[in-house]
């Protein structure tokens, strides 16, 4: 007699289904549940929460355990005189680069962010001793070749895979746009020999989401052309965004924003900085009160790791792991308010606790 094998063929995959199914209940949280796995890598720059060895060590060790990629964002001086002139190089910046490089994370995908603007982002990053060069624009042969120069010199010691060429790149067109047309001759110069000289590593320049979707310009409309013109020729969009510098504080508000970060942007994205508050921010010198709790913070990761998911996201970066008031406490005065803006966004807070935020993180890194 010929034994018809089919209904055990369906009981055991009925079966099997099912031992899936508790599986997945038994180790997911209600969130990203319906997610086997995540199609993104991320993990954290590595600004430390302390000025200590300590921490710093604490810092490159909790990227480690809870990451699989990390940020170094190098957005100080740079040392024009000395790549021009071909002398010896500031010790403040080879002992920084080679700090860094010594910290590096095994088994970790790294990405390194270097600033050519100043903090202000409206002309070039000031010497180690307060000068800037002098140009006439800023494609000038002999601005393109220092940073070039410096670029490559980050590159080589760090070996990154991914190397953001220059930082928050649209707000130079918001504080100085009779800069823009040299800026962008600039870094056609200089994103063809970097790709030239390092072919493994991907390249991008970043832009800051928040003045992208609500610029503060005379012709909004206009910018937001001119900006998502130019990140659509760049190889990977790298998005620095901070929602609560516009007061956005929902999951409605921030999904506003990625919406229209995906309908403008038609290039592959990463978030290489971001973050939310956790607390209350008041900086009296900015006139800025601005609300925040730790469940808007955790709305905000939810909304960020749920985008990153469903548009393939390259990767993202949480600006730091922990608040970092102990660090903060050290800053000079004329860098004090400044520095607040960003002091209760971790996900620790400043004593090692947990934040509901960090439980979110935990789980949607499990699932690799």
């Amino acid at each position: 007699m010929k034994l018809n094998i089919t209904p055990f063929i369906l009981l055991f995959v009925f079966l099997a289904a099912c031992a899936k199914d508790d599986n997945t209940s038994e180790r997911c949280s209600d969130f990203f549940c319906e997610y086997d796995a995540r199609n993104f890598t991320m993990g954290f720059s590595t600004w430390a929460y302390a000025p200590t060895i300590f921490a710093v060590d604490g810092t490159y060790d909790f990227i480690e355990n809870y990451a699989d990629i990390y940020s170094e964002h190098i957005d100080s001086n740079v040392p024009w005189d000395a790549w021009m002139n071909d002398t010896t190089l500031p010790e403040a910046f080879t002992n920084e680069i080679a700090g860094r490089a010594s910290n590096k994370i095994e088994n970790t995908k790294l990405t390194v962010s270097v600033s050519l603007l100043s903090s202000d982002r409206s002309d070039l990053a000031f010497d180690y001793d307060g000068t800037r060069p002098q140009y006439s624009s800023l494609d000038d042969s002999h601005i393109a070749d220092a940073y070039f120069k410096h670029l490559s010199y980050i590159a080589s010691e760090l070996s990154p895979e991914y190397l953001i060429l220059a930082i928050e790149v649209n707000e130079l067109l918001v504080h100085a746009p009779e800069k823009w047309e040299g800026y962008k001759n600039l870094m056609e110069n200089i994103r063809t020999r970097i790709k030239s000289a390092f072919p493994s590593i991907t390249i991008s320049e970043s832009i800051t989401l928040h003045n992208f979707y609500a610029p503060e310009v005379a012709n909004p409309e206009e910018f937001i052309s001119e900006i998502a013109a130019y990140a659509n020729g760049l190889d990977l969009v790298t998005i620095s965004f901070y929602p609560f510098f516009k007061a956005q504080n929902t999951k409605e508000d921030f999904q506003k924003t990625f919406d229209f970060l995906h309908d403008k942007i038609n290039q592959p994205i990463a978030f290489s900085e971001t973050s939310h508050l956790s607390e209350d921010l008041n900086v009296e010198a900015f006139d800025l009160s601005i609300s925040g709790n730790q469940s808007e913070q955790n709305n905000y990761l939810e909304a960020l790791f749920t985008n990153a998911q469903e548009q393939n996201y390259e990767y993202l970066i949480w600006w730091a792991h922990r608040d970092y008031d102990e660090l903060w406490a050290t800053f000079p005065e004329e860098a004090k308010d400044l520095g607040r803006l960003w002091i209760s966004t971790g996900i620790l807070n400043e004593d090692g606790r947990e934040k509901e935020a960090y439980e979110t993180w935990l789980d949607v890194f499990a699932r690799r």
